[in-house]
């Protein structure tokens, strides 16, 4: 979903973004440190993991690691954090989570360090720094930027189920049979994760990820840390502000999420802007009749994706020379998310090219995908990227609990289909989370105000406006900076929008909030 080649529910070529759904636990562990405390000694017998001392090197793993030598070309630095897999436990097993440093160059003005977080659940985001402090401008140079994998996720220590399939979300189908196939298929992957990280799966969640941050703030030497997260990124970093008030600076929650609503189906309730960014794309394409051929009006574009869902009921076979792909009605609803995240041409375009593929596909051409679709079709259908499912769902069946009947996911597929015929099957499937142990904490509340930059785009079909607008509710010291007109998840050093860019440059610099919440228009 990830957003082009992003990964479901939320990619992007060069992060992973997953929207997301979340609730809070009631009442701040005790394992949270007072909000007054120093960088160290850390709390509850976490000493060893605050003081930790941190060797920083190459962020190259070797000859091949081309994403390292580019953030080795970049002035970028990498060292290793030991958190404890148990906060319960901090004499216990200790696992590594993975971080990057491009520090200020401004020193004389530096205001301090931001941590980065793409989302996901279970998105990387060692990468991320060069990209952020080109977004920054002149502020980029004050802020020491930290990039960081989260536990189990990417170059941090790992967690690879080996599963068939690269990602657990998929529709339910036209009918029955194609539902109780999925049943099948998610209690087979929760089964595998059970089979071969029973031990670890019951520490992946959310709240161990804001530990890991606060230790991380620790080793770095820093009283509070910023914060910039987009997507499920806005939740892992509301979460740290109630589990750490005082621990915090400047927070920026660009796509964000409203608590209350996360829940292991992360698209759950977006149908009608999933929906809406689809019609839009439609006429779009009817306007590029000679190059798609789906059809010269919005109605006879949407037609056609509906005979592309129809016939791949019975199957579609798509040849990218040596490979086959062989797809149905539970794929093709998620290519078409994978597409909908973005309203630029660009992204536009590569939608029109897969449905212009799968409608060849559909009609008994012999079609050859190109890379791109290619590249989607092996992450839907082969274990091509396992570790990346994996951990995903891991964090969303950690975090909150799962309905367990599956009688009650076919109950709500079948209510909600006749409204939303195509995204239903695909939003309100059953999920592994259905076969998952029940996570070790509640979710997180929002019991703390905490003053932060919400910015969000009032078309975005990933994490919906009114999330958003829920969350700068929540928090009343907050504000909300607003793009209107714009379908796209994802805003702030992406979506090219100046007036979003400088408003969120300017608060990074002064750390002081709008007088009240504000409205950029988009750029056409």
């Amino acid at each position: 979903m990830d957003d082009n080649a992003r990964r479901v529910p939320h990619r992007r070529a060069r992060r992973a973004r997953r929207a997301g759904v979340f609730g809070v636990v009631a009442a701040t562990l005790a394992l949270a440190a007072p909000a007054d405390a120093s960088p160290g000694p850390g709390p509850g017998g976490l000493d060893r993991y605050y003081q930790q001392r941190l060797h920083w090197g190459s962020c190259a793993e070797g000859p091949g690691d081309a994403q390292g030598r580019e953030l080795d070309e970049a002035g970028v630095r990498c060292a290793g954090v030991a958190v404890p897999l148990d906060y319960a436990k901090p004499g216990g097993r200790s696992i590594r989570v993975a971080i990057s440093r491009l520090a200020a160059t401004d020193r004389r003005h530096r205001i301090g360090t931001l941590l980065l977080n793409n989302g996901g659940p279970g998105g990387p985001t060692l990468d991320a720094p060069p990209a952020i402090r080109k977004a920054m401008k002149e502020t980029g140079a004050r802020y020491d930027l930290i990039g960081m994998d989260p536990r189990f996720v990417g170059r941090s220590t790992p967690l690879d189920c080996d599963w068939p399939v690269s990602t657990a979300v998929a529709a339910a189908g036209r009918g029955r049979a194609g539902f109780e196939r999925q049943v099948a298929r998610q209690k087979d992957l929760a089964d595998r994760c059970r089979a071969t990280h029973a031990a670890v799966l019951p520490h992946v969640s959310t709240r161990n990820t804001a530990r890991d941050m606060d230790v991380i703030r620790g080793a770095l030497g820093e009283e509070k840390l910023s914060y910039l997260g987009y997507s499920y990124g806005t939740y892992l970093g509301t979460v740290y502000t109630q589990m750490f008030p005082g621990r915090y600076d400047r927070v920026v929650l660009d796509g964000a999420l409203d608590t209350p609503r996360y829940q292991p189906r992360i698209l759950r309730g977006a149908e009608p802007e999933n929906e809406r960014a689809l019609a839009a794309w439609a006429a779009w394409a009817a306007r590029r009749h000679g190059t798609y051929g789906l059809g010269r009006t919005r109605a006879q574009v949407l037609a056609a994706v509906d005979r592309i869902v129809a016939r791949s009921a019975r199957g579609l076979t798509l040849n990218a020379g040596a490979e086959a792909f062989r797809i149905d009605d539970s794929h093709v609803p998620f290519l078409l998310v994978e597409g909908l995240a973005d309203d630029s041409g660009t992204a536009r375009a590569a939608l029109g090219e897969t449905v212009s593929v799968l409608a060849g596909a559909a009609a008994g051409r012999p079609v050859r995908p190109p890379e791109r679709l290619a590249a989607l079709l092996r992450y839907a259908t082969t274990g091509v990227d396992s570790a990346a499912g994996s951990v995903q769902t891991a964090i969303l069946c950690g975090d909150v609990a799962a309905p367990r009947d599956p009688e009650s996911y076919w109950r709500d597929i079948q209510r909600s289909r006749a409204r939303h015929p195509l995204f239903a099957p695909l939003t309100r499937n059953i999920s592994p989370c259905a076969f998952w142990d029940r996570p070790r904490e509640r979710p997180t509340r929002v019991l703390r105000d905490a003053p932060a930059l919400i910015v969000a785009a009032t078309g975005d079909p990933r994490t919906p406006y009114r999330g958003s607008v829920a969350l700068r509710h929540r928090l009343p010291s907050s504000r909300l900076l607003t793009l209107k007109g714009a379908g796209r998840h994802g805003l702030y050093g992406e979506y090219g929008n100046t007036c979003v860019d400088d408003h969120v440059n300017a608060y990074l610099a002064t750390g002081v909030l709008p007088v009240k919440d504000r409205v950029c228009g988009a750029q056409t």
